[in-house]
């Protein structure tokens, strides 16, 4: 075997063992790739250039994802381990790359002539500054992503500690504060069409997403140092956002709530269909005795053939009850919203919060309300809190059974959605029993992880022994169980 030939087969074991570890990054950030789709990733790279990075990115991407939500967190992976090549500073030749075989820096020689770090600070960030409001006027996204390297080098970098030289983004945010650049960058955008109008709305847009875009650019350049620094599978480990589905309720932000809807509300679907109350007569319905010796009479009286009358479904009935308390706010707001989401295809659907007393919430869910709404009136209107505030079990549960003690019948599925933890009051098993033998089907689902129950003031084990008490701390574990109820 020649030396030439010897190089390129070890160039592309090199590219293959690369892409399997990107793939196995990929997976272990929850994205489900199967073997299929690993392979189909090793044929993009005989499709692609490799010396284009982001037809690169597309590539896999096309074959690896399956769902938009799961771009962001993909898209961090790609930029750790698929970095931009660490060019020296003013080499024009583009010079090698970092040696771990990813593809090829596509911004070489464009060095912008910008001061070095030696000089005064201040006057090296107010011309950095201006650089900046140039290149986000002009809006190329390349000569953006090369400026954004040059101010974490010289703006982001920290003094060095003992572990080595760290960069941080908000350093060169501060530096350069690109949120006081709107003013400027608007006037600069509009020209003499002055302001108002669609023609600002449109300027206005731009602007934030190429403030967004330089902001993306940094935090990926960070992050790009510190892998090299530490390595990227423990930078993968910080810098990944959970997915979504994969967020605990008990700690979801804000912006995780948009995609949360989109996945409960099919959720919801399927659980109102596996809950519903069905007559439990077999396949078919009761059998129709005139029917059935009507047409036994041509086969002499043989009923060879049997008639049924048609099986009357139950319209689903479905009684929720929610820990709406402070220790369970980001659950509450959850199972809010999947009670909203149940309102749509449950006919007959009654929701109840509850803190330390119950009251009835069901007209706050009206067909197309708002979730944020529901919640703000809830605490405004509802009568939840009869003592001191904090959770108490048995005594919502008592006002439960003494106020609406029709309101869990044989036709009715129970579900009661909270942490179990009591404050050391009174849990009022018995209560829950009773409404637990009335129902046709009872579950409780409870965001804390499973080695909690029981320990401090949860009774979450002492409920799990008269209702089948379920781990639900995200919307994964909500699909298993609404798969295997």
């Amino acid at each position: 075997m020649s030396a030439a030939t010897s190089s390129g087969a070890a160039a592309t074991g090199g590219l293959a063992g690369h892409l399997d570890g990107f793939v196995r990054a990929v997976r272990e950030a929850g994205i489900p790739v199967g073997i299929s789709q690993a392979v189909d990733a090793a044929e993009i790279l005989t499709v692609v250039d490799l010396l284009d990075r982001e037809q690169l990115r597309h590539g896999l991407a096309a074959v690896l994802l399956q769902r938009a939500a799961q771009r962001p967190a993909y898209d961090v992976l790609f930029d750790l381990w698929w970095p931009l090549a660490d060019r020296p500073a003013g080499d024009p030749s583009g010079g090698a790359d970092d040696g771990e075989g990813e593809p090829g820096d596509d911004d070489a020689g464009s060095t912008l002539d910008l001061p070095e770090g030696h000089g005064d600070e201040r006057d090296l960030a107010r011309r950095m500054r201006e650089e900046l409001a140039r290149l986000l006027l002009e809006g190329d996204d390349e000569a953006l992503r090369r400026f954004a390297r040059q101010a974490v080098d010289q703006l982001g970098r920290a003094p060095a500690s003992p572990s080595g030289q760290s960069y941080f983004g908000y350093r060169v945010m501060r530096a350069l504060s690109p949120d006081t650049l709107v003013a400027q960058l608007l006037a600069g955008l509009l020209g003499d069409g002055g302001r108002g109008g669609l023609a600002e709305q449109v300027a206005r847009q731009t602007v934030r997403e190429r403030l967004a875009a330089f902001r993306a650019a940094v935090d990926a350049e960070v992050r790009r140092r510190a892998a090299a620094e530490r390595g990227r599978d423990r930078v993968a480990k910080s810098a990944v956002r959970p997915l979504a589905d994969q967020v605990d309720f008990l700690r979801a932000q804000q912006a995780d709530l948009a995609e949360l809807r989109r996945t409960v509300a099919p959720l919801a679907r399927r659980l109102a269909v596996r809950l519903s109350a069905r007559r439990r007569m077999g396949r078919v319905g009761r059998l129709d005795f005139r029917r059935t010796v009507r047409a036994s009479l041509g086969t002499g009286g043989v009923p060879v053939v049997t008639h049924h009358r048609p099986r009357k479904v139950h319209k689903p009935e479905l009684v929720v009850l929610c820990d709406v308390s402070g220790s369970v706010a980001g659950f509450s707001h959850f199972t809010l919203m999947l009670t909203q989401a149940l309102r749509e295809h449950f006919s007959g659907v009654r929701a109840f919060a509850f803190v330390d007393a119950t009251d009835e919430v069901t007209r706050f869910f009206r067909p197309g309300a708002d979730v944020s709404d529901a919640v703000a009136r809830i605490g405004r209107e509802a009568d939840v809190v009869a003592f001191d505030g904090h959770s108490d079990y048995g005594n919502a549960l008592e006002v439960f059974a003494d106020r609406w003690p029709s309101a869990v019948g044989p036709k009715t599925s129970l579900l009661v959605l909270g942490d179990g933890r009591t404050n050391y009051r009174q849990p009022g098993l018995p209560v829950l029993a009773d409404l637990v033998k009335r129902s046709r089907s009872a579950h409780w689902l409870n965001p804390e992880p499973r080695r909690l129950w029981g320990s401090g003031d949860s009774a979450a084990d002492r409920y799990g022994e008269v209702i089948d008490m379920v781990e639900c701390r995200n919307a994964t574990q909500l699909a298993d169980f609404v798969t295997t109820l």
